[in-house]
């Protein structure tokens, strides 16, 4: 999920993370911390209070009358244990080497609860121990426990008996410590964690609001128009070198497009002076052949002369008429065609345009009386005209032939149809309909179609078509309409 997220997002989200797992990482470390500095201590405090009591008790040993032995203890401690224990504030109890306890310093009603035999795992490990010392942990009525044991020795450093001081670790203070401490802590995650969000949201718009300019530009940048560059102030060095590398872009993009629409006009002007040649050849050969034959057959003195030169003349004739429909032809395509943006009605210029037209089964058909449009009236008639003539030209093999030109308005919008029931258009050359070259007639240049389209796109309309082959073709041109 996290990949599908956009970058802004993710650095937000990132930071607030960061934040988050730094503020446990540290709570976690601080309670660590806290632990440790308890353990430390009460290890510390049972040193040091071990450490008294074995003075005292070396000092009572120094004192006594009797003499200092292990079976002495109980008799030499049997009052000094509890002076001891209340100037030290800690009750001990004493061992012999055995372990069976000799003398504590508890009251009678708590020696109940003091092991009148030591174990015998304590015992090993206080004699396996270098420093003659063993402590044993455990817990108990929900508090950490500790037993220290050590030897009582004599002047000579000889062992005579165990000394026990138990210790209950009392954690109440550093408990109460500890969570003021979380509480203010808590306070203090809780104002870095808001000041985290703003700044987050405001670092990732920051960084990503020049990469949005950048998307942008990208987004609209288009091969057959001029593109804008990027222009930021004090970008930082990575998006600096974004916006440049883009601009560069730019530039390269521009001369490209520009030595493109030139090999783009030279290669239509190629193709257009192909197409000249082609058709102007067509009826030049005719009239080379007419003029040949008229040469050789030609007598003066021929009674029937005057037939001869008729026939001659109209063949030319005919053929410098096809030479000037042709000059027509292409400079009525080479010619865009003039915006003069009338009202017009486009009900009536339709009609008007089919007037010229003699076949019985073509029809006309409107939805309403008027619908208005703005553009050239003849331009107009040149629209329909083109599509009505393609229209008669698919239908000559037809039994019922049927053309149907209807008028009607359509979400802003004109829409012309021109529907036939001719032979179709082949699947193959659906792509090359509108192409300037492309005709399937025997004669013809293949020109009005593709002027169709060049006067519909200059008024901000388009053309389209469907046909089946054997069934018809219907084109259907859309034109902006003008609003009542």
């Amino acid at each position: 999920m996290f990949k599908k997220m956009s970058l802004r997002s993710r650095i937000f989200v990132s930071m607030i993370l960061l934040v988050l797992i730094a503020s446990v990482l540290i709570a976690g470390v601080t309670v660590y911390q806290y632990r440790e500095q308890a353990q430390d201590y009460h290890q510390d405090r049972l040193e040091r209070k071990e450490e008294q009591i074995k003075q005292a008790i070396t000092f009572a040993l120094q004192r006594t009358t009797y003499p200092v032995t292990t079976e002495n203890l109980g008799l030499i401690f049997k009052d000094e244990i509890y002076r001891i224990a209340i100037i030290e504030n800690a009750n001990f109890n004493i061992y012999d080497l055995d372990g069976q306890l000799i003398k504590s310093s508890r009251p009678k009603f708590d020696n109940d609860s003091v092991s009148l035999c030591l174990d015998a795992h304590v015992l090993n490990a206080l004699r396996g121990s270098m420093e003659k010392r063993y402590v044993e942990s455990a817990a108990a009525a929900g508090d950490n426990y500790q037993a220290s044991y050590s030897f009582i020795t004599d002047s000579r450093f000889k062992p005579i008996g165990i000394l026990n001081l138990p210790y209950f670790e009392e954690n109440s203070f550093y408990d109460m410590e500890l969570g003021e401490f979380m509480m203010r802590l808590g306070a203090v995650y809780l104002i870095m964690l808001l000041s985290a969000i703003a700044l987050a949201y405001f670092i990732s718009k920051y960084i990503t609001r020049s990469l949005e300019t950048v998307s942008d530009k990208l987004t609209h940048t288009r091969l057959a128009r001029t593109n804008e560059k990027i222009f930021l102030d004090d970008p930082s060095e990575e998006i600096g070198k974004l916006i440049d590398a883009y601009n560069s872009m730019i530039d390269e993009l521009e001369l490209s497009a520009t030595k493109l629409a030139r090999s783009e006009r030279e290669q239509a002007w190629r193709e257009m002076a192909k197409q000249v040649a082609h058709e102007i050849k067509n009826p030049l050969t005719p009239m080379r052949l007419s003029v040949q034959s008229f040469e050789r057959k030609f007598d003066p003195r021929d009674p029937d002369v005057g037939r001869q030169v008729a026939e001659f003349s109209k063949t030319l004739i005919q053929q410098i008429d096809t030479l000037s429909s042709i000059a027509s032809a292409f400079s009525n395509f080479a010619k865009m065609p003039a915006q003069q943006n009338e009202t017009l009605n486009v009900v009536e210029i339709v009609k008007l345009a089919l007037d010229i037209f003699n076949e019985p089964y073509i029809h006309f058909m409107a939805d309403e009386q008027e619908i208005i449009a703005k553009m050239d009236r003849t331009q107009l008639i040149r629209v329909v005209t083109n599509l009505v003539k393609n229209a008669i030209q698919a239908v000559p093999e037809v039994d019922h032939p049927r053309i149907l030109v209807s008028v009607a308005a359509e979400d802003g919008f004109v829409k012309i149809m021109v529907a036939d029931n001719g032979i179709g258009i082949e699947a193959d050359n659906r792509d090359k309909v509108f192409e300037p070259k492309f005709t399937t007639k025997s004669s013809g240049m293949g020109l009005g179609l593709g002027m169709v389209k060049t006067i519909v796109e200059t008024y901000g309309g388009r053309i389209e078509f469907t046909s089946q082959k054997g069934k018809g073709t219907v084109f259907t041109v859309y034109l902006p309409r003008e609003k009542a």
